[in-house]
């Protein structure tokens, strides 16, 4: 292998170097997706009400790790990707070669099955950061839902964004031999009770109809 690239600096430039990728927008590939008839009930509408409430106040100035233990993982936990065939990982090793090029680095957030280490990756949310964040978190991800594709020898995978309150859900696919296309949904805003139930239901489509063989 000649070059190198970690997940934590890669850019879209680099992967354009490696891959033919390209932006394209399509929403109705969200469609089956956002659309998942996940039953949400009561009890789970209360939790996402109170987790608003007690955060409004503070979530633009968390710091990284104040967003994630106290905001974000209550609600990755509340949708409860630990089953008996795959768990979420935080802050896991994550690699692989794609066209004699390694990608390699930490994942901030990956579903994959695995007992010790993540073996399959399932579903990647990338950066946990504040408002302000200061790298790209949408090329990072799309580095690691590029080398999820190879490491799988699957057409499509999914994953999300995060940067403040707001979240992004994005699809990666590939279209043909060295040739991919990304989709990149609207951003939902996390301090909306109605918006943070479609998070919550996107993740659970996520637990529900995409983490399989």
């Amino acid at each position: 292998m000649e070059k190198s690239y970690n997940l934590s600096t890669i850019r879209f430039l680099n992967l354009k170097q490696i891959v033919n990728i390209r932006p394209k927008r399509d929403i109705s590939k969200f469609k089956d997706w956002f659309e998942y008839p996940y039953p949400i009930t009561e009890s789970e509408i209360s939790f996402l009400d109170n987790l608003i409430e007690r955060h409004i106040l503070y979530l633009f100035s968390d710091q990284e790790e104040d967003l994630k233990m106290k905001f974000l993982s209550p609600i990755l936990n509340q949708v409860n990707f630990m089953t008996e065939n795959f768990h979420d990982w935080y802050e896991a090793s994550f690699s692989g070669v794609v066209n004699d090029v390694e990608i390699k680095g930490f994942t901030d957030y990956m579903v994959a099955t695995g007992i010790k280490t993540p073996e399959k990756p399932y579903f990647f949310i990338q950066e946990f950061k504040p408002a302000q964040a200061d790298k790209d978190v949408e090329d990072q991800l799309l580095a690691e839902l590029l080398v999820a594709i190879e490491k799988n020898q699957t057409k499509i995978m999914r994953g999300g964004y995060i940067i403040g309150r707001n979240w992004v859900f994005v699809i990666l696919e590939k279209t043909g031999e060295n040739r991919f296309e990304y989709f990149v949904s609207e951003s939902f805003d996390s301090l909306k009770l109605s918006e943070l139930k479609q998070i919550y239901l996107n993740l659970q489509a996520v637990k529900l109809k995409y983490c399989v063989d």
